[in-house]
């Protein structure tokens, strides 16, 4: 049984959320040979004061 874990900023509708899912679901099937019915998707949404790069928090870096 596949998990795929998917760890972003917050802001993705639920739609953008179900077509990830949905291609993300076909890749490992196709890749994996399993089934979407044993395939999990796991959505996590990390706020960017809890999200670092290059050891500066995304909420405190420059754009």
């Amino acid at each position: 049984m596949p998990i795929v874990r998917v760890e972003m900023w917050p802001g993705r509708t639920p739609s953008q959320k179900a077509e990830l899912a949905r291609v993300i679901t076909e890749a490992v099937v196709t890749i994996a040979h399993t089934t979407p019915h044993e395939t999990i998707v796991i959505f996590e949404d990390v706020s960017k004061g809890n999200w670092a790069v290059g050891g500066v928090l995304s909420s405190e870096a420059q754009v």
